[in-house]
């Protein structure tokens, strides 16, 4: 858990994800939509990748990925930044994060 939150923390945007997963792509180019560039983490192309899908689910990812946080705090999976997008809330919260600055 703590490799987890260490490297959801590496930068204003990390988004855990893997290549194959078209919801994770689709959560990245949302974030990239609105001009922030999110780093990612693809647990299958990583060796502890095993291990940090365990931690996320632990932090209640079910399924795993995409696991999204902003300004250092966890967002959730594909739902709920589908929902605060929804909600007009996404890019307010991405602002806060010093992700983008428009």
């Amino acid at each position: 858990m703590d490799m987890v939150m260490k490297l959801g923390t590496e930068n204003p945007v990390v988004i855990f994800s893997k290549t194959c997963c078209g919801i994770s792509h689709a959560i990245s180019t949302l974030i990239r939509g609105f001009g922030a560039n999110p780093m990612v983490h693809e647990l299958d192309e990583l060796p502890n990748g095993h291990e940090i899908e365990k931690a996320l689910m632990a932090l209640g990812c079910n399924p795993s990925v995409p696991a999204v946080f902003i300004g250092k705090e966890f967002v959730g999976g594909s739902n709920e930044v589908m929902s605060l997008n929804i909600r007009g809330k996404l890019k307010p919260l991405l602002m806060k994060g010093n992700a983008i600055w428009v």
